[in-house]
């Protein structure tokens, strides 16, 4: 396997800093590692959280077209049923959880069920951090709304409790907007993956850890050509 994934590593474009345009698509990546069966379904499982997210800022009307890469765009829209790792809840219900917290809390609990069966420590670990590190946005946010954070916290029980977030909290509180925020909390998570890429490992860890930077690379690409476009049609 390591040898097989030298070669596929070797064979992607590099990808640049914080900011910069991704040099392949996400789909592109996807297509790049689907002979190899554990290392696509780290890929898929990481770029899930895109679509994840682009399905909820399009519920929410943040966005009006949506580009997913493992959910269908129906699924995205809402159209259709998610997978049904996504939907299935174990335990009692949770009447006081919001619908999209608990999409989170089960995409979580099964990427991390992921990482444990294929030996993925990449994915693992980056549950681990994604989840601390929201989870300590949704208590900052409650704190300033004055409310109980408890139902709006996901997967606690995979949190990373020795990541050090103080620094981020405290430069996306004093941000100036909601762009400047996200870009903070981006550009923090985007240093996050720098230092836990596997670089050189030429292992599936490595491929997992690409993904991530992809997508952030694409998320941010997709942000500021929409800020572009919003600033051209307002002059």
């Amino acid at each position: 396997m390591a040898g097989q994934d030298y070669y596929l590593i070797t064979a992607l474009p590099s990808v640049g800093a914080f900011g910069s345009e991704p040099p392949i698509t996400q789909r592109e990546l996807m297509d790049h590692v689907s002979d190899v069966p554990d290392a696509r379904r780290l890929v898929e499982m990481v770029l899930l959280e895109d679509d994840l997210h682009q399905r909820q800022a399009f519920l929410s009307g943040e966005i009006d077209q949506v580009e997913p890469v493992v959910l269908s765009a129906a699924q995205a829209r809402d159209e259709e049923t998610l997978p049904e790792f996504l939907t299935a809840i174990e335990g009692e219900p949770q009447p006081n959880r919001l619908p999209a917290d608990l999409v989170w809390d089960a995409y979580y609990h099964h990427a991390a069920a992921l990482a444990s069966e294929v030996g993925g420590e990449f994915l693992a670990a980056w549950v681990g951090f994604e989840v601390a590190l929201r989870n300590m946005l949704t208590i900052a946010r409650a704190k300033l709304l004055g409310i109980d954070p408890g139902d709006y916290l996901v997967a606690r029980d995979l949190e990373n409790g020795d990541a050090n977030l103080d620094p981020v909290l405290s430069e996306w509180t004093a941000a100036n907007n909601p762009f400047d925020a996200l870009r903070s909390l981006d550009r923090f998570r985007f240093s996050w993956l720098s230092s836990h890429d596997a670089w050189f490992t030429f292992t599936n860890d490595e491929l997992a850890a690409y993904a991530a930077k992809l997508m952030l690379l694409r998320r941010w690409f997709r942000l500021q050509q929409a800020q572009e476009h919003q600033e051209s049609s307002s002059s």
